[in-house]
């Protein structure tokens, strides 16, 4: 059983290792990783959540009790990151914000699709497009309410969210989610020209991305905020997927393919996004590089045990 989970796991992170090492030595420069990051996320990354998006049955995979699954256990996290850093490590308000921000945002999609596709299929993967379609919307606009409450500077409430939401609305990623929207609602048939040539984006995408992931991950180290980091991976690795799969098996007895990916989705280390949001408002920058680095280092592991567990439902 732990090496068929190994088998399934391995492959993805050492793709994801190949990038840091490659990175690292040098035979990979830091200008290649910003370029092939721009191509992932501004163009194949945005093929494949159209094509997800734009054949979903959304009927069938919009449901409410999906979505309460994963999003009730990343609030809890968020919530308790915050108040761990700002009463066991003594952190201010709008860094405890920027920390507790790593627990909420999952990497649901430069790792989620790919661990579950070789877990499962990629005919496993409608569960996890419904669930991705909202996180980005869903997290920042949670995260900025929480630190716009928290910090006493900087410009007010409501111009910093129509500064993100123009921001969201120019975001490739989004505008990949909202066309696949537009195709999957009005029937609209693409010519099978394009609809090839989207294919070939989209089956790009999983592995640059893992690749420039791996690149990305050597700009961080652990030594700073290892506290801070230890918690935020223990909430992202451990106590949001339980909360996933507690609410998703045992309170709504969803079907096995709908609680694989709430579960594998919350199971995920912080996304990179964790560090953009701290960037963004200049809080704990450090911490939430240390917490990425660290938690997507463990998850090699609990992935597979949450893997194991789920072979048993």
């Amino acid at each position: 059983m732990i090496l068929e989970l190994l088998v399934v796991v391995l492959p993805v992170f050492l793709v994801m290792g190949g990038g840091y090492a490659a990175t690292r030595s040098g035979l990979f420069r830091q200008s290649a990783v910003d370029g092939l990051m721009v191509f992932v996320q501004n163009f194949a990354v945005p093929c494949l959540l159209f094509r997800g998006v734009a054949t979903l049955d959304l009927g069938a995979v919009f449901d409410l009790r999906l979505l309460t699954s994963f999003y009730a256990g990343a609030v809890v996290c968020f919530l308790l990151g915050i108040l761990g850093a700002r009463h066991v490590f003594g952190r201010r308000p709008g860094e405890a914000v920027a920390i507790g921000f790593g627990a909420l945002f999952s990497n649901s999609l430069l790792l989620g699709l790919p661990i579950m596709e070789r877990a499962y299929g990629a005919g496993a993967l409608a569960p996890n497009f419904a669930i991705i379609a909202i996180h980005s919307p869903f997290c920042y606009l949670l995260g900025i309410t929480a630190m716009e409450i928290a910090r006493a500077d900087g410009r007010g409430f409501m111009a910093t969210v129509r500064a993100v939401v123009n921001a969201m609305f120019r975001n490739a990623l989004m505008i990949g989610i909202a066309l696949g929207f537009v195709v999957n609602l009005t029937g609209l048939e693409m010519p099978e020209v394009a609809a090839t040539a989207v294919d070939m984006m989209a089956a790009s995408a999983l592995p640059a991305a893992l690749f420039g992931l791996g690149g990305i991950l050597t700009r961080y180290g652990v030594r700073s905020s290892l506290g801070e980091s230890v918690m935020v991976a223990g909430l992202s690795l451990f106590l949001h997927p339980a909360i996933a799969f507690g609410l998703g098996h045992f309170a709504f007895a969803l079907p096995g393919d709908f609680v694989r990916s709430a579960v594998v989705t919350a199971a995920m280390a912080p996304g990179v996004n964790a560090y953009v949001f701290a960037s963004l408002y200049g809080r704990a920058q450090g911490a939430a590089a240390s917490a990425v680095l660290l938690a997507t280092a463990a998850s090699v592991l609990t992935v597979s045990g949450w893997l194991a567990l789920l072979a048993r439902i």
